[in-house]
């Protein structure tokens, strides 16, 4: 659901207080904000967003200049993937420069009359949230400019024409111009604006990136691929089992799901202490995500909790939560009640039923006592570590949400000591 962000004043409001305003002439007259905020062609002297650190004072001049090589504005001998990578390293090592990359790509991707960079600068944002969110500050200015966006393409077809038509009044006599062009070359701009929006909830929930490891080419790469092609993590399960329709037609269940289980297994994840509760190396589990989205799943892995951490981020990502949110009033409703808790489940809509009994079915095995001596993961304690990937509590209120999280370990703890889940043998 697409909550209205803030409106246009609210934004130009936000802009007269954090812009650091740029002069040009001899007499250094200070640039309105809308020039401040559309496509320039040549090079900037100091940083868009006021500040007073030194170390983003010099990096925003270079940044720009990354970004108007990656749009194709300025040319460079680098691949476009090295440029975006760069970039994005910046801005993922200095926190400091995130804010000033998007505010330099929404300037980039204003009155720009070139298609092919308008669409170039919507593809670098969208890599970069895959990566990193603006900050606090800056999350609801980012919001509302994306909105704007989401059912745009005539209107940025209309007013590139004009900007044309008046840039060819003014240079008639100039023999130097930029190429121009109104046509559509690859993706429309709602696509992408789509895509960012989605993006830009996620990741200020989810922070982007974590680990020690930078950004890698094959990072960046998989980033714009997920423009058009939904990764297999944060997207719904109806858009998982479509994606999968070609390779697995036959498989009930996702493919995701039935890997990430069996190699926990396999890597003797029954008989490894603290499965679930400790987590695997986040460097590492990046690294097996970015395979696993390419339907690989390497034959290197020794540690279980590896693909353990990454089984319980697929759950925790889902776009809705595998109990979906219409069902969790009756489920913390029914905490206590097995019977009713049992019967929560044959109300689920078929791929969450099968989805849910099959995790439920999986962790049944750990709950075998001749494996809790192993692990120290009581039936308690798989609760405690999977509820908040089955069901998300929607209140802002901490009291409420302490109440909830007690009442939701209760409810997949039932499931799990009470649930027939026998039929799910050899079901993929």
């Amino acid at each position: 659901t697409l909550r209205k962000p803030i409106s246009q004043s609210s934004m130009a409001d936000w802009a007269s207080k954090n812009l650091n305003m740029h002069t040009q002439g001899i007499f250094r007259r200070r640039i309105s904000i809308s020039n401040m905020l559309s496509w320039n062609g040549g090079s900037i002297k100091k940083p868009m967003l006021i500040t007073s650190n030194r170390t983003i004072k010099k990096e925003a001049c270079e940044m720009f200049k990354l970004v108007q090589s990656y749009m194709g504005d300025r040319q460079t001998r680098m691949d476009r993937n090295h440029v975006a990578l760069v970039t994005v390293t910046k801005c993922w090592s200095i926190q400091g420069l995130r804010d000033e990359l998007y505010i330099q790509l929404i300037r980039q991707t204003t009155d720009n009359t070139c298609y092919q960079s308008l669409a170039w600068g919507w593809e670098l944002m969208a890599i970069s949230l895959a990566f990193f969110s603006p900050s606090p500050k800056f999350q609801s200015y980012l919001e509302g400019y994306i909105y704007r966006h989401l059912d745009s393409d005539e209107n940025i077809a209309q007013r590139m024409k004009e900007l044309v038509d008046l840039k060819n009044k003014k240079n008639s006599k100039s023999r130097k111009k930029r190429k121009q062009n109104t046509e559509d070359e690859g993706l429309p701009i709602s696509t992408y604006a789509k895509y960012c929006y989605r993006k830009l909830q996620k990741v200020a929930v989810t922070g982007g990136k974590k680990g020690l490891r930078k950004p890698t080419v094959e990072e960046i790469v998989h980033a714009r691929n997920a423009i058009v092609t939904p990764s297999l993590f944060g997207s719904s399960l109806e858009e998982i089992m479509v994606r999968q329709q070609d390779m697995y037609p036959g498989n009930k269940l996702p493919w995701v799901q039935t890997q990430l289980s069996q190699q926990v297994l396999a890597l003797g994840g029954e008989q490894t202490e603290g499965i679930f509760r400790i987590p695997g190396d986040i460097d590492e589990v990046n690294a097996l995500k970015l395979q696993v989205d390419q339907w690989r799943i390497p034959s290197g892995l020794s540690d279980p909790n590896i693909p353990a951490s990454l089984l319980k981020l697929w759950y925790r990502e889902l776009e809705e939560p595998v109990i979906p949110q219409q069902f969790y009033k009756e489920c913390i409703s029914n905490y206590e009640n097995p019977d009713a808790a049992v019967a929560v489940v044959q109300l689920l809509p078929e791929l969450n039923r099968l989805v849910l009994c099959y995790l439920i079915h999986f962790l049944q095995v750990f709950a075998q006592p001749s494996n809790v001596g192993r692990t120290k993961m009581d039936v308690n304690n798989l609760a405690m570590v999977m509820a908040p990937n089955c069901l998300r509590c929607q209140s802002d209120d901490p009291r409420v949400i302490f109440e909830n999280t007690r009442k939701e370990m209760s409810f997949l703890r039932m499931l799990i000591v009470h649930l027939d889940t026998s039929f799910i043998k050899g079901l993929v």
